[in-house]
């Protein structure tokens, strides 16, 4: 959602300094996260899946969520979301300020390298390859940034189980994220038994 707010701001040349028209782009754009998640992300209608990866959207985003009125805009459309639909939902400050009350929180940690490979490998997934030590660099200044904002730092919820997902793929995670939800009740909406 933050990334698509970004993406907004950029397009309407609203620079990431401007606090108050960030927090009026992000009052006024309709962000839905479609096919439960796994669909495409519309910003007002227009399936911007692919756009809101771009680096410069990434970086955005990381600024703009340090700003007080984007992240209650962005807080209020995921609590909107959240009541809506039994979900999983992930983010930096989902656990401790968006749904503090959640039935289960996991607290996803991996290595700076770990995280830097992946994200290379998303990159050049997308056609756009990308210096290593750049994005390295990148990732660990995000961390900083939002471990360091005022306006719900990056944390751990006490409540919240600590998952290591270093050399685990997609899949091993996601099997794990279940494996914690039925140890908790949780029964597959679909019925498929996944």
């Amino acid at each position: 959602m933050y990334r698509a707010g970004a993406l907004a701001a950029i397009r309407a040349g609203v620079g990431f300094h401007e606090h108050e028209a960030l927090t009026a782009i992000a009052e006024s754009v309709e962000i839905e996260l479609t096919g439960l998640g796994r669909g495409p992300v519309l910003l007002d209608g227009e399936d911007v899946t692919e756009a809101i990866r771009a680096p410069d959207v990434t970086r955005g985003a990381s600024v703009m969520s340090t700003v007080s009125g984007v992240r209650r805009a962005m807080v209020e459309q995921q609590r909107r979301v959240g009541h809506s639909v039994d979900c999983v939902m992930e983010g930096r400050d989902i656990g401790t300020v968006v749904f503090p009350d959640a039935e289960l929180k996991i607290f996803l940690i991996a290595t700076l390298d770990e995280r830097t490979r992946r994200r290379l490998a998303d990159l050049e997934r997308l056609g756009r390859p990308a210096d290593e030590d750049a994005v390295r660099e990148e990732i660990a200044e995000r961390d900083r940034r939002d471990s360091t904002r005022e306006d719900s730092p990056l944390r751990r919820a006490e409540d919240a189980v600590e998952l290591d997902t270093t050399g685990l793929t997609i899949e091993e995670q996601v099997a794990e994220v279940v494996r914690l939800a039925r140890e908790r009740g949780a029964t597959p909406p679909c019925g498929c038994g996944r």
